[in-house]
Order: structure tokens, then sequence, then C-alpha cells
């Protein structure tokens, strides 16, 4: 079976291309209106449950569809629902997560952007997270979305994801080199 990214690809680019179609500004609060949607039914479709039941060969693909609809917290507006019968009805579902991924690529590229993701052993109250975020973006050199994800093994610090690039200022990384250290 093909990668799921080469899969997801033309999906998340005909999907680019439709919501940005209007340009400037309003192009872009489309492109974040969609990009909302879109991790939601992501978020839906990564249940192993779900791929579960979409893969019996005896439930529909409007079983599916109705399915993942109601499970879904948004209303989904015309555009979504026919995105998501063409997913579902081509037996992509499983790749949903990546369209996902790929679209908000997509979308930040457009803005001058990436994702950030910043894993702390204790929770960032805002004004700290803001204060972060400026100096990733001067380390970065670019726009951050920053999002905070709490990983306890840390034990202390913070360690920042961006895209392929890793800034690890965690104690536990700390503790590896000191150990990778001792043993050498």
């Amino acid at each position: 079976m093909a990668e799921l990214a080469t899969i997801a690809r033309p999906y998340a680019e005909a999907l680019f291309k439709s919501a940005g179609a209007m340009g400037g500004a309003q192009g872009l609060d489309d492109l974040e209106r969609t990009a909302g949607w879109v991790d939601q039914l992501a978020a839906i479709a990564g249940d192993a449950g779900l791929l579960q039941f979409a893969g019996n060969p005896k439930i529909t693909s409007e079983q599916v569809f109705d399915l993942v609809c109601g499970v879904s917290s948004v209303s989904l507006l015309d555009n979504a629902k026919n995105f998501l019968r063409v997913v579902i009805e081509n037996g992509r579902l499983e790749a949903l997560p990546e369209i996902a991924a790929q679209f908000r690529g997509l979308k930040n590229t457009l803005a001058g952007s990436s994702d950030a993701i910043v894993y702390s052993a204790f929770p960032i109250d805002a004004k700290t997270l803001s204060d972060v975020a400026q100096v990733l973006e001067k380390r970065f050199g670019r726009k951050l979305n920053v999002t905070v994800q709490e990983e306890p093994a840390l034990i202390g610090g913070i360690r920042v994801v961006v895209g392929d690039e890793v800034l690890d200022t965690s104690v536990k990384a700390r503790l590896e080199q000191m150990k990778m250290a001792l043993s050498a």
C-alpha cells in the first residue's frame, strides 16, 4: 500500500486550493476555518474503533459518514460534508490525519509560519508561553503557532518541536547527556 503521505497529498492540495480560492485576507480566514474542521475530522478519524467500523465490509459509506458527522462537535458546512464524503467513498478515512497535517503545512507556508509543539513537565501560563513564543520565534526565524503538551517525564525544562527541528532543554535530556559522557 502506498505511503499515507503520498495518498494524502492530492486531497490536502485540493482542499487548500478550494479553501483559499478567495485570496487575500478573506482567503486566509477561509483557510483558518477549514483548518478547524479538518483538524476535528482528523481527530475523529484517528480513532481505532471508527477505523475498524469503517473497514467492515457490511458497513456502507453512508453509515460511516453519518457516524462521523454525528460525533463531530461542530456543524459541518456543505463543502466539509462533500470533502468528508469523497474521503470516505474512496476508502481514505485512515489518511485523514495526514491530510490535515499536510493542509496545515500548506496553510503555514502561505502565512509564513510554522507549528511548534512545546513539551513541558508542568503547565505553562499564558504570559510565560507568550514570552517563550517570542524567544522561539527569534531562534527559529519565523512566526510560530505554539501549542503546549504536558510531558511529566521531562522532569523540568522544555522540549520544542518545529517541523523536523528539535530544541531540547529538558532535565531529562541533560541527564541523558551526562550519562553518555560518563559511560564514554
